[in-house]
């Protein structure tokens, strides 16, 4: 199949040189660089003048696709197809690469068999590959010094790594990013953040290639724990406040005054100062005994009461009234 599309392309390469046909027509601009991801579609233009007869796409040295004036595009495979259209006296063919590969990358050419009318561009494929922190939410004390390491595999070529915290990027001196070679012609990198957090923050590692519209990111919470330094403020609280409580007992004490061990309330004074008495019951005006006639008044304005519980004495006990 391939020795046959190289003869009809030789074919027709023959045909548009022979006399009569003109070779007034040129390339006004060829095609550009071009740098896309793995599996993606790359798209060449290559714009010729009025007269113009055949124009021949090559990929790494072969023509892979033919488009004739008269006939249009000639397609002999799916992987390589194409677009034309036609501005003025100008046209334009835009040759479209499916599912491109690694090993894609290399030279397109637009030829239109003229001298110095080739014209050329280079195609990148680039491989965009995983992005991984182990930990999600990773727990940490304060003054801790801490390590993260983000892990990219299976990139092309090997991505620029950078990191961020809270939406603001981190000084490159804080991380160290190691590039080796991985399989089938892919590169791995590990970069490895050290940091003493001070607070709660959300951790980005950012890997980008230049086919990428935005870096690819992996993300990574650190939750501060300040529960050591709580405890302390909180025990320091604790011993102001019981600091606190022993004053203000104090001060009351001070404000109510001391108890006097030797004051001796009025009534034990009075019973001590009379011992006859003493042996009277309190709030009683008069006492049942063998005489009947015996009677002894008590305080004025007090009702009395008789006692039960008391012994009655049954001698005779004088009115005593102490002023």
């Amino acid at each position: 199949m391939e020795s046959f599309q190289k003869s009809i392309l030789l074919a027709l390469i023959l045909t548009a040189s022979l006399p009569g046909l003109g070779f007034c027509y040129s390339i006004t601009k060829g095609p550009e660089n071009a740098t896309v991801l793995a599996g993606s579609e790359a798209r060449f233009n290559c714009t010729v003048s009025a007269g113009w007869k055949v124009l021949i796409w090559l990929f790494q040295g072969s023509p892979v696709l033919t488009v004739l004036s008269s006939q249009g595009s000639v397609e002999t495979t799916e992987r390589f197809t194409s677009r034309n259209y036609t501005s003025g006296d100008e046209f334009t063919s835009e040759l479209i690469i499916h599912n491109t590969q690694l090993n894609d990358s290399g030279r397109i050419e637009c030829s239109i068999q003229q001298p110095s009318e080739n014209n050329f561009a280079f195609l990148s494929v680039q491989v965009n590959g995983s992005l991984l922190i182990k930990n999600s939410t990773l727990t940490v004390k304060d003054n801790q010094t801490i390590e993260i390491v983000c892990e990219a595999l299976g990139w092309a070529p090997a991505p620029d790594i950078t990191w961020m915290t809270n939406d603001s990027l981190i000084d490159k001196s804080s991380y160290v990013t190691q590039q080796s070679p991985g399989s089938h012609g892919l590169h791995n990198a590990l970069s490895t953040l050290t940091l003493t957090p001070r607070d709660t923050e959300v951790l980005t590692c950012l890997a980008d290639i230049e086919a990428l519209p935005s870096p690819q990111n992996a993300t990574v919470t650190l939750i501060f724990d300040n529960s050591a330094a709580e405890s302390t403020y909180q025990t320091e609280i604790r011993k102001v406040s019981a600091e606190k409580k022993k004053e203000g007992d104090l001060e009351n004490r001070q404000r109510s005054g001391n108890e006097n061990l030797g004051y001796i309330p009025e009534e034990l004074w009075n019973t001590e100062q009379s011992p006859g008495i003493a042996s009277l019951p309190p709030m009683i005006s008069r006492f049942a005994g063998p005489d009947d006639n015996l009677h002894i008044s008590s305080v004025p304005k007090v009702r009395p009461q008789r006692r039960t519980d008391y012994l009655i004495n049954p001698k005779k006990i004088r009115n005593v009234t102490l002023v």
